[in-house]
């Protein structure tokens, strides 16, 4: 039987998940907000709504069980599966080439 100890444990555990879901679920709110206000002249702000839905992403799925490499891998996968399958993204703008090359010159500097 679980301790008192391990059993507080596991209520934080959900709190703060809860937390992070609501701190993920403000974020594209606020990103719509700006989107719907002036997204295209406050791009500071943008910008910094768009990295903390990132972050927030990163830490919920590492609550959940995930490594970061696990997510990293799973976005590696999308990208290839994108530009192979000619994603509208890809096809116009080749965006997704741009992020794997993004990607892959940071990956060697770190």
């Amino acid at each position: 039987m679980a301790s008192t100890e391990d059993k507080m444990e596991v209520i934080r555990d959900m709190g703060l998940v809860e937390w992070l879901k609501c701190e993920m679920l403000s974020g594209v709110a606020s990103f719509y907000q700006l989107m719907h206000r002036d997204g295209r002249e406050n791009q500071e702000a943008v910008s910094d709504v768009i990295a903390n839905i990132i972050l927030v992403a990163y830490l919920l799925a590492r609550r959940l069980g995930m490594t970061y490499a696990a997510i990293d891998l799973k976005i590696q996968n999308k990208i290839k599966l994108g530009i192979t399958e000619d994603h509208e993204v890809e096809k116009r703008y080749k965006d997704l080439s741009e992020l794997a090359g993004y990607l892959n010159r940071n990956r060697r500097q770190v």
